[in-house]
């Protein structure tokens, strides 16, 4: 039986720049401290905010780029059960459509870069990320895909549920 834990929401934004480079916090706050991972934050869920909007907040707020709804596209959606054994996650993958230029690379959450696929593998991210989220990630890119993760018990098995007809997903 699933241990009964806080759901959390929140979105995850994925910047790119002319170079076809992902924006990366490199985070000095929990969640995921001392990990890479894309920028985001959780759903002002008291207020009503659409997880769209929670996207463009979280942008405007920690990268402070002004976008508007027809410059984000969702990509992915990820569910995950037990997380740490501390929550349940929903995320919204938003990815911004065209590249964008960021001035500010340092703010209280931690410090960003750019970074291509090929760093990204290199450098100390979620093992959820590594395995699971990067891949169908870059796969999806400009579609959509939904994967649910169970980390129940420390270790995670997944299911992808949209598109479920992958061949190639383990």
């Amino acid at each position: 039986m699933t241990a009964k834990l806080p759901y959390k929401i929140a979105v995850l934004c994925y910047l790119f720049d002319e170079e076809g480079r992902l924006l990366l916090l490199h985070r000095s706050q929990n969640p995921n401290k001392g990990l890479y991972s894309p920028i985001g934050g959780k759903l002002h869920m008291d207020e009503g905010e659409s997880p769209a909007a929670c996207a463009l907040r979280e942008m405007r707020e920690e990268v402070l780029i002004d976008l508007d709804y027809a410059d984000i596209h969702l990509t992915g959606l990820v569910s995950e059960t037990a997380f740490n054994g501390e929550t349940h996650w929903l995320m919204f993958l938003y990815e911004v459509t065209r590249p964008v230029r960021i001035e500010r690379m340092e703010f209280d959450e931690g410090t960003l870069a750019w970074y291509t696929f090929d760093e990204i593998e290199r450098l100390n991210i979620p093992e959820t990320d590594r395995r699971v989220i990067y891949p169908l990630f870059r796969k999806y890119r400009g579609r959509f895909f939904h994967v649910h993760i169970d980390c129940s018990d420390g270790g995670f098995v997944c299911r992808l549920e949209h598109p479920s007809d992958d061949p190639d997903f383990d």
